[in-house]
């Protein structure tokens, strides 16, 4: 006889986020490896310079590419330095979004801030509740009801896995949530995570973003083509589905409540 499935509420505010604090699983106390303080001082030294160069060639990529999109346009042939740009903009932005939000990409802080504030734009994910949305995600790891960075619930969201390829599922969730922000209102979850006194940032970041978003539209109007939002807005979608493959392995698949990295988290 086949066991029976209960199916799990993964959000903030539900029946399992009060049986994880009563679990004891929120906030809670992980494994940590044995690794001499010497050693640990070693494997966290930043330093500006690598991080400045991958920017560097980073961005180049993108102008290259980005310009031969602009002189093949109107071709086939536009399609190709077009996939470059997308993948640039759309996936490579991840990596960058998620070091510098940690501020482990550069030393200097604001060489952080400013590219974590760029990354943010290109992959969808406002600056400020992403910051601690993801804070959130490191202190409870993959605990049902706490963690609001899970990827995939139980069973599989096989729908909403083949939308993500290009970001058709989260992207409009994300801009919906902008809209809200100019507003001057976060959703119920937000609500458990945003520090009151970091939330006018986030309204404040939401008016800007969607200020941008109304030049490139104003841009495709005036102009009688898409070819604006071919370099910002597009490209967070078209570009995502490099950023799925190695974002999506990370957790999918392994130990959901538990207090040991070793047992809900892959090296990608």
């Amino acid at each position: 006889m086949a066991a029976e499935f209960t199916k799990r509420d993964y959000s903030l505010v539900g029946l399992d986020s009060k049986l994880a604090e009563e679990n004891g699983l929120a906030n809670a106390e992980w494994y940590a490896s044995d690794i001499p303080r010497k050693r640990m001082k070693e494997l966290i030294q930043r330093r500006n310079g690598p991080a400045i160069r991958d920017t560097v060639v980073w961005f180049t990529l993108l102008i290259v590419s980005g310009t031969a999109g602009y002189m093949l346009w109107g071709s086939w042939w536009a399609i190709i330095p077009f996939v470059i740009y997308g993948v640039l903009y759309g996936s490579a932005s991840d990596s960058r979004w998620h070091e510098c939000g940690h501020r482990t990409a550069f030393r200097t802080k604001w060489m952080n801030d400013v590219v974590y504030e760029i990354a943010s734009f290109m992959v969808l994910r406002e600056s400020v509740p992403w910051r601690w949305s993801h804070t959130r995600h490191h202190t409870d790891t993959i605990i049902v009801g706490r963690d609001p960075e899970i990827p995939s619930p139980r069973p599989p969201d096989l729908l909403g896995i083949a939308l993500a390829v290009f970001s058709l599922k989260s992207g409009p969730k994300e801009l919906s949530k902008v809209l809200l922000h100019c507003t001057g209102r976060l959703n119920a979850a937000e609500e458990t995570y945003i520090p009151e006194e970091e939330r006018y940032k986030v309204y404040r970041n939401a008016r800007i973003w969607v200020m941008i978003y109304a030049v490139v539209i104003a841009a495709v109007i005036i102009s009688g083509s898409i070819l604006p939002l071919m370099y910002i807005g597009l490209p967070s979608f078209y570009g995502a589905w490099e950023m799925l493959l190695c974002g999506l392995t990370q957790h999918i698949g392994l130990a959901e409540d538990v207090l040991d990295h070793r047992l809900n988290c892959r090296t990608v």
